[in-house]
């Protein structure tokens, strides 16, 4: 294990040194992290062990989606849903269902194998988004605002959304009282995992950040200090409400909600959460080369029409569908909602729910893994290829259909209201200025 973990701290530590070049290129983040992992697993030179990584993979995948949404969370700009509710609102309240029941029913088709709870747990985790392989797009600052705004918002809240719908289906499916009633089983399941994960998650939120004000009015921690309590918090909130019997995950989203809220200055937010960021981003890369030596070279051995065909409607038809129906009345025009369904490229999220449904041994757990696995991969390699050049082509389009406003207002694709400026920001999980603060 040890090996493993040091041939993966010092990938993270060599891509550092050249992350910007590479980030201008269509070959950045996941991608080469994905690559590397597999070129460095089993299939290749075989210095990461397949004994370490399995069981590596869980803990760190699940380690890193707590640090994911709590920081997502927290720097959500709930205001951008108050202002401007017509695209990141409708994605996430009328999309996100639309994107599971979809997905639901074309697994339905493919899979007779499965289950109906089975293909309902293969949905929910393929409809989270991933905004770091589509960092080109939520960092454009020519795009129309309301589109980064919209994409970054529901990629930071979705995979929060999408816990407690996945813990029900996984719970109906496991079934461990198979004489008990679903619905009984349903309300005890709100009732423990997700009432727990509440209670934890909001209650350690609102003490640690009353507790990091009282200390801050009375000079108790220095600046370098305030950039550790989040981690801290985060991971607390996590393993607490695990320990409990609750859900680890809405604890730490819920934490990350309460806390955000609290922390309302955009500088104090970005203080609290910056070591966070740093910490989750490492985490992620490092998943991404775990998933790359696990995972990849295993699924050209499973591969089968049915996974490949639900894999390509899972990125096209399943997404992209729902978020046209989810937009339709907003004023956005063709190019532009089939820009916003085209980017939701799937990531970090589905990787560690894929996880969890794999740790509970269902009878359809290799279909449904494959499945998922497949999905990543190609989503890996569209999403990341086209990112950058889709990007540039939507945001020329916008500064030539009205120079003035783009990056600024609906253009190219958008009739509603302007919208300022969101700035730049590099980094595998990219926000807007003002999510994020003065960076």
């Amino acid at each position: 294990m040890y090996q493993t973990i040091a041939v993966l701290f010092a990938f993270v530590f060599a891509y550092s040194l050249v992350a910007v070049p590479l980030e201008r290129s269509p070959l950045a983040g996941a991608v080469i992290f994905a690559a590397f992992g597999f070129a460095a697993g089993p299939a290749g030179l075989r210095i990461i062990t397949v004994n370490a990584e399995a069981h590596l993979l869980q803990r760190l995948a699940e380690f890193t989606l707590a640090l994911v949404l709590f920081t997502d969370a927290a720097k959500a700009d709930l205001g951008v849903l108050r202002r401007s509710y017509a695209i990141p609102g409708r994605l996430l309240l009328i999309g996100l269902p639309l994107t599971i029941l979809f997905g639901f029913l074309v697994g339905t088709i493919l899979f007779p194998e499965l289950g109906f709870l089975e293909c309902a747990l293969l949905a929910t985790i393929l409809a989270p988004t991933d905004a770091a392989l589509g960092k080109a797009v939520v960092t454009n600052p020519d795009l129309p605002g309301p589109v980064r705004e919209g994409l970054n918002v529901e990629s930071g809240l979705n995979d929060g959304i999408c816990v407690p719908v996945l813990l029900i289906f996984l719970t109906l499916a496991a079934g461990s009282d198979p004489g008990r009633p679903p619905l009984d089983l349903t309300v005890h399941h709100f009732g423990t995992e997700i009432g727990v994960g509440l209670v934890v998650g909001g209650g350690l939120a609102v003490l640690g950040v009353g507790a990091l004000r009282y200390a801050g009015n009375r000079g108790w921690i220095g600046s370098a200090w305030r950039q550790l309590p989040a981690v801290a918090l985060a991971l607390t909130a996590f393993a607490a409400a695990q320990a409990l019997g609750g859900s680890g995950f809405i604890a730490s989203f819920v934490g990350g909600l309460v806390a955000g809220g609290m922390a309302r200055h955009r500088v104090v937010k970005h203080e609290l959460l910056c070591a966070a960021e740093g910490a989750g981003d490492v985490l992620a890369l490092s998943t991404w080369v775990l998933f790359g030596a696990v995972v990849i070279a295993q699924v050209p051995q499973r591969l089968t029409w049915a996974v490949i065909v639900y894999a390509v409607l899972s990125l096209t038809v399943i997404r992209m569908l729902p978020v046209w129906l989810a937009l339709t009345g907003t004023g956005l025009k063709t190019d532009g909602k089939l820009f916003i369904g085209w980017f939701g490229p799937r990531g970090l999220a589905s990787v560690v729910f894929a996880v969890i449904v794999l740790a509970a041994d269902l009878p359809g757990r290799q279909a449904l893994t494959t499945t998922v696995a497949a999905t990543i991969i190609l989503s890996i390699l569209a999403h990341g290829l086209t990112a950058n050049a889709l990007s540039a082509a939507f945001a020329r389009r916008a500064t030539a259909a009205d120079p003035g406003q783009a990056g600024k207002a609906p253009s190219a694709g958008l009739e509603t209201a302007p919208e300022r400026s969101v700035a730049r920001r590099q980094g595998p999980h990219a926000v807007s200025a003002d999510q994020a603060g003065d960076r």
